[in-house]
């Protein structure tokens, strides 16, 4: 067992964990965070992702020990309250998302980019947002929401 410290949602955590434990396992098994969800376990579709330091990375992409010191933001992390975070609104209002399983990935996939590029053209936000796959083909309300949230929507 490894033991780790971290915080997550702005909560500091500690924790013993198996070494070769996902960040994904970790953060639904032993946080009951379950709105980071498990799509593939290869890194290919995105619906696992999170920030690790303020950065979007795909966490079952990442060991648990490897976020030891670090700061986690999840979904469920991201709304202040009962606020909605502007992203989250604007999926909501732009219908941006069909079945809901990739919109937490996507969701923290676009606040990155509107972090790094908040002014983003819609090529901008597609190629933003390719590492992320939609299996509802909802790709047109995903960008118009990314759009929105970044004040370019009309």
């Amino acid at each position: 067992m490894a033991r780790i410290e971290l915080t997550v949602d702005g909560a500091k955590v500690s924790d013993d964990v198996e070494p070769r434990m996902l960040l994904v396992q970790y953060l639904r098994e032993k946080l009951g965070k379950t709105g980071t969800v498990i799509g593939c376990d290869t890194s290919n579709c995105g619906a696992c992702t999170v920030h690790l330091d303020g950065r979007s990375v795909k966490s079952c992409n990442v060991l648990a020990v490897q976020a030891n010191g670090h700061e986690v933001t999840t979904i469920e992390g991201l709304a202040n309250g009962d606020e909605l975070h502007q992203v989250q609104e604007s999926f909501r209002e732009c219908h941006g998302l069909q079945c809901g399983f990739c919109t937490p990935g996507m969701i923290m996939q676009a606040v990155d980019l509107l972090n790094e590029n908040p002014s983003p053209t819609e090529a901008e936000v597609r190629e933003g947002m390719e590492g992320n796959l939609c299996r509802c083909t909802g790709y047109h309300n995903i960008v118009k929401s990314v759009l929105h949230a970044a004040g370019g929507a009309k």
